[in-house]
């Protein structure tokens, strides 16, 4: 089985920040305000590449690169507003690469289906169920976080590592919902994205 092109990364701290904890909700407010504007390009790059793929069979290297941004940016605030971290994550789509929370993107693939491509958002209606329980899991246990942070200045790993499934998977699948791959993503944490192909000598 070939790895999955995106991989997801979690290096939670145990000792918190009280004071950002509690103020989580505020503090991510400028995020969410520039992730509206983001998300708008996004989803125009989203639809340049859905006709890409229809028409020529291929991802286009520069909408590509502008998706997998969006998506590192997205893992990011949503692991900085979910109370994964406490480090303030950057505005940008860059791999950032210290940043304790990573979606590591693989290059695009050499070939897409055209037909997986055009009924995308058919095929991806049982990853929209998932996703919605998922966020469920992910919200209750952020609670728990806020709390336990709060009053102990510190989060067990427990807690912590009970965000790494259900985010691992958000992120794998989401991929799948960008057009990033035509491999439907599974419920394996074992999945990796593989490493860029080595240039060719020329």
């Amino acid at each position: 089985m070939s790895a999955y092109p995106v991989a997801y990364e979690q290096h939670p701290p145990i000792d918190r920040s009280r004071l950002t904890v509690f103020f989580r909700c505020l503090l991510v407010i400028p995020h969410f305000i520039w992730a509206i504007f983001y998300g708008m390009a996004f989803y125009v790059v989203e639809v340049i590449a859905w006709f890409a793929i229809l028409f020529t069979g291929r991802f286009p290297q520069g909408l590509y690169d502008f998706t997998a941004g969006y998506l590192r940016f997205a893992t990011r605030l949503y692991a900085y507003a979910l109370l994964v971290v406490d480090e303030y994550p950057p505005f940008d789509g860059g791999e950032h690469p210290d940043y304790p929370v990573r979606a590591i993107v693989g290059p695009p693939a050499p070939q897409y289906s055209r037909l997986k491509a055009f009924f995308r958002l058919i095929l991806a209606i049982p990853i929209f169920i998932m996703q919605y329980v998922f966020q469920i899991w992910l919200m209750v246990v952020a609670v728990g976080i806020w709390f336990v942070a709060v009053f102990t200045g510190k989060t067990s790993p427990g807690l912590t590592e009970a965000m790494h499934f259900p985010a691992s998977y958000y992120v794998r699948s989401s991929a799948y919902v960008y057009l990033m791959t035509d491999a439907y993503p599974s419920l394996s944490e074992t999945a990796t994205a593989p490493a860029p192909p080595a240039p060719v000598p020329a």
